[in-house]
């Protein structure tokens, strides 16, 4: 069983954003989790990734950026983006204390994390993972959104389609190797962007969610210093508005 939390946070000069932390009974670690460009924290596929990683030990904590938050639809400019990445990680070392870090996202919000990670190292993150990495513009293949990947220090995970537009893997496959053993490519066979595979895979989106959960935990517990003991959830232990049970 999981504990949903709804807090808020604040980012400098943006007022404050809406986040929701999930944590697993005995949660073994917590991935700080961006939204992607189009769809905020409550997402259908951003709610059941962070299921299903609760299912498997690990906590989430969601969040929106100011331009979600706020319902627009353009999104904030990238110095607004990567200064809400530091103050979601800031906030979830707050409210889960003890339990080690993880930060990244799905598809733009993974890019921002990786760009606030080159600028500056986020505070007590151990790595990054991507869901859905977009190396280019559908239709207009480079890398040059990689170039920042290199001043990254922590390891890092991509969990990429063969169908995903964003990222031609012959483009990808070849970043990873420059960044050696930082990064790791995990491909899920037929998958898109979005990570809907084809039925001709025998597979459903289902199974897809539970395989990107159960690589992220594996390669998780390969990362220096996150095998942690599993920590009870402490009653009261975040600043939650609201509680419920998953």
């Amino acid at each position: 069983m999981a504990t949903v939390e709804e807090l808020r946070f604040g980012v400098e000069g943006q007022g404050e954003v809406s986040a929701l932390l999930l944590r697993p009974e005995k949660a073994r670690c917590l991935l700080v989790l961006a939204h992607g460009a189009g769809a905020g924290m409550s997402h259908p596929f951003m709610a059941k990734l962070a299921e299903e990683l609760a299912d498997v030990g690990m906590a989430t904590l969601r969040y929106q950026f100011p331009y979600m938050e706020e319902r627009r639809r353009v999104p904030d400019a990238p110095a607004v983006l990567t200064a809400t990445v530091r103050a979601a990680v800031q906030a979830a070392a707050q409210a889960a204390p003890g339990l080690p870090l993880l930060a990244g996202g799905k598809s733009m919000g993974g890019r921002m994390t990786s760009q606030a990670a080159a600028e500056s190292p986020l505070d007590k993150v151990r790595g990054l993972v991507f869901f859905g990495f977009p190396l280019h513009p559908p239709g207009r293949p480079g890398t040059k959104r990689a170039d920042h990947l290199a001043k990254v220090t922590v390891p890092m995970l991509f969990l990429q389609g063969t169908r995903d537009t964003f990222a031609d893997l012959k483009l990808l496959r070849p970043v990873c190797a420059k960044l050696g053993s930082r990064a790791t490519l995990h491909v899920i066979e037929t998958a898109d962007h979005s990570f809907h595979v084809l039925k001709s895979s025998g597979r459903n989106d289902a199974e897809v969610l539970r395989e990107l959960a159960e690589t992220v935990v594996s390669w998780a517990d390969g990362v220096e210093g996150m095998k942690a003991r599993p920590v009870q959830s402490p009653t009261g232990a975040a600043p939650a508005k609201k509680s419920h049970h998953n």
